[in-house]
This record gives structure tokens, sequence and C-alpha cells, in this order.
């Protein structure tokens, strides 16, 4: 029976299809019960539809839903076989959809079978978080995850697809450009590229029309500005960052993004000076782990659902580990209590309300593992030191 049972919870495809059918169950529950996520899918929905109609995307529409859109045009075009589904059908669909290239990211990462089934159920948590929500931070990691995995296969235009796919949704996905320096056909990458994103640039205008998408970058860019601006406001569920540690335990809301990004961008560059490391692919994932941890500790946007990139970022470089160290053990078990479960019903309303969300606490494992991670690219021979077994 504990062979069996082991045999079923190391094999990734039995974890990887627990993922597919809780993307399922938690979009039916929210879509069941009006949850306040539902909200989430009718501003991605009619990103679609406001675009055909060539009706402002960042401006709030009460009549069907709260809170405003910030993802860009081109987004319209992915959403929309979804947009076009009775909800219910179209809410379950996208959570499968994000799910599907989450599991697909991890499934191409270079581990063994077992590393990966408890790669899976290590960020469950932290999974079921992000699907709660319906948001694209799921598909989000995995893209940035085939974004690396491919530049290693030297699949350059897969590579600079997941990015742009990325660039043009949330923008985030830029920071998948930190593996370039690992590309062998870099012309391939940038020509391919360029292609790609004319490609995209121009798709929505299909079903819209010129004007309007170029008018929409504008909007976009305006949209984010705003954003990051109301983001940094003391105890509220947004800038779940580094930045928002250090201005809330500081309690002053007017300190810039740039104050921290003086540091945290030097800091992030630093290894790029080892150039003699950049053939072992375990540097290259560990440079990933790096990217994924700096994106969310460095974002004044950064939320709970958000969280799903950075723990997938912790998972990466303590399964590189060749020795895992009571340190090492001990520095997962910290970001999978205070980081995954920080916001779960572990932790009783009190604590979360007025020490958890009130002082960012969920981003202090991650910021500890991201400095951990930039000191272990800084001196380690990654030859001898890791392993991808």
């Amino acid at each position: 029976m504990k062979d069996k049972f082991l045999k079923i919870i190391l094999n990734p495809k039995y974890i990887f299809g627990v993922y597919l059918i809780i993307s399922v169950v938690t979009a039916i529950s929210k879509y069941l019960r009006g949850d306040y996520a539902i909200n989430n899918y009718l501003i991605f929905k009619n990103v679609f539809f406001n675009t055909i109609n060539q009706k402002n995307l960042f401006i709030h529409y009460p009549d069907l839903y709260f809170d405003l859109n910030h993802y860009g045009v081109f987004f319209s075009a992915l959403i929309a076989p979804f947009a076009m589904m009775p909800d219910w059908l179209g809410i379950s669909l996208w959570n499968v959809a994000n799910t599907f290239i989450f599991v697909y990211g991890i499934y191409k990462l270079p581990f063994s079978d077992a590393k990966k089934a408890l790669f899976g159920l290590f960020c469950l948590q932290e999974y079921i978080t992000a699907a709660l929500s319906l948001q694209f931070n799921v598909a989000l990691t995995g893209l940035l995850l085939l974004s690396a995995v491919y530049i290693y296969e030297r699949k350059e235009v897969k590579s600079v697809t997941a990015i742009l796919i990325g660039v043009f949704v949330k923008i985030y996905g830029i920071v998948g450009l930190s593996q370039f320096f690992f590309i062998k056909n870099k012309t391939k990458f940038i020509l391919s590229g360029l292609l790609i994103a004319v490609l995209f640039f121009v798709l929505p205008m299909a079903y819209s029309s010129p004007k309007f998408v170029i008018q929409c970058y504008t909007d976009w860019f305006q949209s984010i500005v705003e954003k990051n601006n109301e983001n940094q406001v003391l105890g509220n569920m947004q800038d779940i960052s580094l930045m928002g540690f250090f201005r809330r335990i500081i309690g002053d809301a007017s300190i810039s993004n740039l104050v921290f990004l003086a540091f945290g961008l030097p800091l992030f560059a630093a290894p790029y000076i080892r150039i003699k490391q950049y053939k072992h692919y375990a540097f290259q994932l560990m440079i990933l782990a790096s990217t994924l941890l700096f994106l969310v500790l460095f974002s004044s946007s950064s939320e709970s659902p958000t969280y799903i990139i950075a723990v997938v970022g912790v998972l990466i470089w303590f399964f590189l580990q060749k020795e895992r160290t009571p340190l090492i053990i001990g520095l997962l078990v910290f970001v999978i209590i205070f980081t995954c479960f920080s916001t779960s019903d572990l932790f009783p309303k009190f604590v979360k309300e007025n020490y958890i969300i009130k002082y960012s606490l969920k981003a202090v494992p991650c910021i500890v593992i991201w400095l951990r991670v930039i000191y272990e690219l800084l001196t380690k021979d990654f030859e001898k030191n890791y392993s991808l077994n």
C-alpha cells in the first residue's frame, strides 16, 4: 500500500491531473457562488467585446463589472474563444487553459519525474490561491518557464513567442529576456521576435481598427502609471513585495520604487559577470529562479495570487540543490508556511489582517530566498554544486 501511494505521489501525471481537476472545480465553485473572482473573468471577456465595439478598455464599466482592466488589447485575441462561450463554460476552460500552460512549463523543466511531482505538490497551495482568482498569473508563470527551457533547447522562435505573449498581455513577460545572454542564435531570436511582435500588434486590428489599437497602447501606458500610484498605499491588498514590506514597516507609502530598484537591479544583474558559468544549465535555471522572484518582489502590483510566480522560483532554487542541508530544507518550509499558507485558514483572521497583510509579511520568505539565490549565483561553481537529476 505504501509503495502504491508513493508511486502515485511521485508520478507527475497524477499530480498534473489533480491540477486540471482543481482548475475546473475552483472555476465552477466561483461561478455558482457568484464570487468576487468572477468579476475578474467579466473584465477579461469584455476586453474582447470592448475591442470589437472599439470602446476604451481601461475605464470603468459599472454596469458590467467593478474595478479596471490592466491587460493589453492583444489579450482580446486570447480571451475571445472563452468570451463567446456561456460564462460557466468559458470560466472553466479559461482556468484549464491557464493551468495546462503552467503544468506544461513544469513538465519541460529538466528534473526527474519524482522532482516534477514534488514540485507540483509543493506549489499546489499557491496555485490554488492563483486559480481561485481566475487571473493570468498561472499561465504567465508557465510562459516564463517555457521561454527559458526553449532557449536551452535552441528553439528560439518558441522562446520569443512565449516572452511576447507575456509582454503583450501584461508587460511582465519582458523579464523573459533575462535569459538573452544564453541564446546561441541571437539573430534568429531577434528577427523572429520582431516579426511576431508586429503580428501581435496588428492582430486586434482585424476586428477593430488601426486607430483604436494604437490608442489602446497609449491608454494602457497611462493606466499602468495610475495603477502603480494607487498600489502604494499602506495596508491594502497590493504592494505585497519587498518594497511594500519596507514601506509598511517604516510607515511611509511615499518612498519611490526607484529607491528600491537602485539596489535591486544592480544586485539582480551582478551574476551576469560570471560568463564562464553561462554554459551550465543549472546556472541558467538559477537565473530564471532569481528572475521569477525579482519580478514579484520589485513590483507594487504584487498581490497574493501573484506569488505563484515567486514560489515557482523558490522551487527551482530548491530542486537544483545537490545537497539539501537542514538550512535549505528549513528555508523551503519557511516559504511554504509563511508565503503559501499565510493567507489560508492556517492563520487566524486577526493575524492575517493585523500582521501578514498589514506588513506584507507574505513577501518576507521570498526576500530571504532571493538574497540566497543571488549569493549562490555570485559564488558557487554550478558544475560541481548543483544537480538536474
